[in-house]
Parts: structure tokens; C-alpha cells; sequence
């Protein structure tokens, strides 16, 4: 410390902001709120942050010590919420493995990563034996399971996890250490090459945890986050940690719900049974709620739900409005942890119709506290914050990845000129919000005109009969590239009646200026089922590689 002030006492706390400082709060004022998981198990804060010290007890009678890498398989659960706290605090690594991922690539992301020890649903049980001879630096399996007895398997268990709990200390003494210890590791799924592996310190997630509950704390009404909440991930836990949100809620106090697998008909039996008023996740999530509230007759009035990960479809907006779900979009990346923004509609505007209320909550939103969001061109020069003009989106945040695991190259790619680049064309309104244009490869270059694959997905999702909609270039020896829609219907409507609508209604728009003249794909394809890639985007390399040439 410098400057004209004393020193101060030598005993003065420095107070690092490490996860375990999470729990200070909610254990003083919240300790007899629940945290459910399915309909199976009920524990109130004050247990679960004794099974939390049991884990970290039965860990270290493992071996596992500070720097150790523990990786979890595992569906969205009380057992993971407990590994979030657990693993890092004790000072070791927690590595959520994406069980999404193709056999090869789990046994590349869990060697990589370096985990010596796995949590494993006895689920992925299988999925292990297939690859165990990959995996030579994990020593020690503990298996999880909703049975009475797990299922069989050739793997060598250490323990089974109710048992490791149950058989360990209820106290540990987690230790203070630097706040800028790694604390989670997860790996990006990109559409090209092998997964990248992301990592974030104990400080970068105590601040996105702060930021995201002042964030989401000062929203006048609309997506608004209160003590008054009851919570339930639908974003994979193991995916960019299902957006940064359990750690807030336990920071809140919230009552929380954990699904485990994802079936339409338990989730909306949880949000009625529970209560549940807050949650989030991807547009396929959002639609497959709806189709299973309207087939139900369930009331999702009331449900707030935050939609990121691919674009929200203005037409998809609309009706989970309809239904009464007070609907929004947010922006971020797995390199961000991924708190960058979000949708904060003004009470003001909360009285437009649907049709205007989707395009606002439509847009990526408001960056967050803290977050330096700039548009910028080839050489780094902030564009116009016009709503127009278009540029690449690169941010500065204290809880960004400083870089990918092992991959210098590929870092420093990330990080040139000193902000980490999104890869996403965006533009910037006058009042700060964000909308984003299309990622930089996904971009169609047809005739010397730059075409948004996302807005002509947009326009073609508005058209009856469109159940999804992905848009790709293809190669085009006139022209370079043409945009062709890929359509998945809604109950078998006559695809050569739906193609003229489509092709009509995207004609009016080009011929109104809303699009680019360009911007009518030449072919459009019917299928019926969209590829994903482990995340719920569309994976347009497959597309490409099926409708492309």
C-alpha cells in the first residue's frame, strides 16, 4: 500500500475473493431455504454446505490436493452445485466435462485438461469403458447415480459418491490462497478443429458473480432477479457453468431447482410444483417448453427466462410472450464466462404490443457492469454507434479467459491489440444496445454484398408453417456465395407452397429495404431435423459440408 496514508494494522483481513467467500451470506441469512433436485432430494443451504465440506473431506482422503484437476459427469444436479463449491475451494480445479461431445472428443477434452480424478453419472459409464485406455492421468472414478444401487460397470470405483459423503468429515478448514488461482476449466466446442479449453480464476468468478446480481438486481421489472425468485437451470451445467447463475443464486439465497436430465413434461411438472420463476437457456429449450405447455394446457405465466447460446428468433419471442413468459436474450461467450449483456426492456416499453416487445428483447441487450464492449473495424477504430454500420465485437471484462489451455497461438489470436475478440460481426445502437449481425465466418459474400445468415433466418421464421431455420452460403461461380434456407416444418405443410411464401415474403422485405436485394437464398431445402452441435447452435460446417457444393 502507497501514498500518504498509514499502512494500517499488520492482522487487517485482505479479504481474496475466493468462491468460498460465496457462502458468508446465505449461510447467515438464508440458511433454511431449499436447494431440490428432480423430485428425489431436498436439502436446506445449511446441509448442502455440509455435503459440501463432506466432499471436500472425501476428496482429499483421495488424494486430491491444491492444483489437482477434478473433472464431473454428471446431468444438472445438487451433486454438481456441490462439486462448484467444493473442488475449488479446496484450491484444486474443477473441469466440467460436455458429455454432448463425440466419444473422441471427451476423452481429448478430460486428457487435455489433465483430471486426475472423475465424478461420474453412472449414466456415462459406457461412455468411459469405450474410452478409459485414453485417459491415462485419471486415477481414481467415483460414481453418482439416482438408483438405489448404480449401474454395473467395468470401471475401477473408488466410492460410490452418497457413500464418500456419508464416510468423510462434515467440516473442512478451506483454506485462504491467491484469488487469482484457477478455479474452473471447460472446453468450446467449435465447428472447426479440436475443443479449446477455457480456465477462470477464483477472482474473475467472485466478480461475474457480483456483476451479474447488480446486473440482473437493477432491472426496473422486465428479466429482473430477486431474493423472491426460485431458480432452475436448463443450460447444461457443464457449459460456460450454465451461464455463471447457480453461484449467483446461492450468493442471493434463492431457492434453487435442479432438473438432472431434460424432459419437457418433469420441467414443467417442476416449475408448477416448485414455483419455479427464473431460468435460462437455448431457443431449442424455450420451444420445446412451450410446445410442451401447450400440449399439457400448463400456465407458464410468470416464468421469466433468459434465451442465449444461438440467435432468439423474433417469431419464437412472440409467442412464449403470448404464453406469458417474459422472454429476453443475452450475449456472451465461453471465453467470457460468459456475462457480457442482456436485454433490459425500460418499464416504458413494456406496454407495446408482441410484435414490438420481441424486437426489443430480440437484440442482445446492455453490456454489463464493468464490461468494455467496442464495435471495431480491420484496424481497431471504433465504428459508428448508429444502429448500422457493422464491425467485430471485442470486449474487455475482469472475468475473461486469459487464454485457451496449452495454445499460445491460439491466445494470442484471442487477445491481439489487447481485447479479446468475439469472432461475431455486431452493430451499436445510440443508446448502448447491442445487436448482433452474424458470426464473421457465418457470413454470406454474395455479389460484393455482406448478408446477415441470422437476419434472413429471422424473416423466414416469421413465415407460417416454419418450425427452424438455419441459413448457409453456397458456393456460387457467378457470384462467390448465395444464401440457401435449410427449413424444418411445423406438421408436414406443403413445402412447395411454404418455398413460394417464403421466397414472397422475403421479397417484400428486400423490395422495403428491410433486407439486403441479395438476400433471397436461390434454394431453400426442407428437412426434417436441423443439426447441433453440443451447445444447441446449429452446425452450419455440417450444413455446409451436406447442402454446400
Amino acid at each position: 500500500m502507497t501514498g500518504r496514508f498509514p499502512q494500517g494494522a499488520a492482522s487487517a483481513y485482505q479479504y481474496p475473493l475466493l468462491i468460498k467467500q460465496l457462502w458468508h451470506t446465505p449461510l447467515e441469512q438464508a440458511s433454511d431455504q431449499v436447494v431440490v433436485y428432480r423430485d428425489t432430494a431436498r436439502y436446506t443451504y445449511r446441509e448442502l454446505h455440509g455435503r459440501v465440506c463432506r466432499l471436500a473431506s472425501g476428496l482429499a482422503d483421495l488424494g486430491v490436493s491444491a492444483g489437482d484437476t477434478v473433472g464431473i459427469l454428471d446431468w444438472d444436479s445438487n451433486r454438481f452445485l456441490e462439486a462448484y463449491f467444493a473442488v475449488p475451494m479446496m484450491g484444486a480445479v474443477l473441469q466440467t466435462v460436455n458429455v454432448r461431445l463425440p466419444p473422441e472428443s471427451v476423452a481429448y477434452t478430460i486428457d487435455h485438461g489433465r483430471a486426475s480424478v472423475l465424478l461420474v453419472n453412472d449414466d456415462f459409464v459406457p461412455l468411459l469403458e469405450s474410452i478409459r485406455h485414453k485417459l491415462p492421468n485419471v486415477r481414481t472414478f467415483v460414481v453418482m447415480s439416482d438408483r438405489n444401487m448404480p449401474a454395473p460397470g467395468g470401471l475401477p470405483f473408488a466410492d460410490e459418491y452418497e457413500h464418500l459423503l456419508a464416510a468423510s468429515a462434515p467440516y473442512y478448514d478451506f483454506p485462504d490462497f491467491d484469488e487469482n488461482t484457477v478455479a474452473t476449466t471447460f472446453y468450446t466446442s467449435g465447428t472447426t478443429g479440436l475443443p479449446k479449453g477455457v480456465y477462470f480464476t477464483h477472482r474473475q468468478l467472485v466478480l461475474h458473480t457480483l456483476a451479474q446480481m447488480a446486473f440482473s438486481g437493477v432491472a426496473a421489472k422486465q428479466g429482473r432477479l430477486s431474493r423472491d425468485d426460485v431458480y432452475m437451470p436448463i443450460t447444461p451445467m457443464f457449459h460456460s457453468h450454465a451461464w455463471g447463475f447457480p453461484w449467483t443464486a446461492t450468493l442471493a439465497g434463492l431457492k434453487q431447482v435442479y432438473p438432472g436430465r431434460y424432459e419437457p413434461a418433469h420441467l414443467l411438472k417442476l416449475i408448477k410444483d416448485e414455483g419455479v420463476t427464473f431460468t435460462h437457456g437455448v431457443p431449442t429449450i424455450l420451444q420445446m417448453l412451450l410446445e410442451a405447455a401447450r400440449a399439457t394446457g400448463t400456465n407458464l405465466t410468470g416464468l421469466k427466462m433468459a434465451v442465449g447460446g444461438s440467435e432468439l428468433p423474433r417469431a419464437l419471442a412472440e409467442q412464449a410472450l403470448a404464453m406469458g413468459v417474459d422472454v429476453y436474450s443475452g450475449y456472451g461467450l465461453s471465453e467470457s464466462a460468459p456475462l457480457l449483456t442482456s436485454v433490459q426492456v425500460k418499464s416504458a416499453s413494456l406496454s407495446e404490443d408482441h410484435e414490438k416487445q420481441a424486437e426489443l428483447r430480440t437484440k442482445a441487450g446492455i453490456a454489463a457492469p464493468l464490461v468494455d464492449l467496442r464495435i471495431v473495424g480491420a484496424g481497431m477504430e471504433d465504428v459508428a454507434h448508429d444502429g448500422q454500420t457493422p464491425g467485430e465485437i471485442v470486449v474487455r471484462a475482469p472475468w475473461l479467459t486469459p487464454g485457451y489451455v496449452d495454445n499460445v497461438e491460439a491466445s494470442e489470436q484471442l487477445w491481439e491489440g489487447g481485447y479479446l475478440h468475439s469472432g461475431d460481426i455486431g452493430v451499436m445502437e445510440p443508446d448502448g444496445t447491442l445487436r448482433v449481425v452474424d458470426r464473421i465466418k457465418d457470413v454470406i459474400k454474395s455479389g460484393g454484398e455482406w448478408i446477415s445468415s441470422l437476419q434472413i433466418e429471422d424473416a423466414i421464421s416469421e413465415c407460417d408453417g416454419v418450425s427452424e431455420v438455419a441459413v448457409i452460403g453456397v458456393d456460387d461461380p457467378k457470384w462467390g456465395e448465395r444464401p440457401m434456407a435449410i427449413v424444418v416444418r411445423k406438421h408436414d405443410n406443403d413445402a412447395a407452397k411454404m418455398e413460394s411464401d417464403i421466397k414472397t415474403r422475403l421479397n417484400a422485405l428486400a423490395a422495403a429495404g428491410k433486407i439486403p436485394r441479395f438476400g433471397v437464398p436461390d434454394r431453400i431445402a426442407f428437412v426434417d431435423k436441423l443439426p447441433r452441435t453440443s451447445v444447441g447452435k446449429f452446425d452450419k460446417k455440417l450444413l455446409k459440408a451436406t447442402f454446400g457444393r
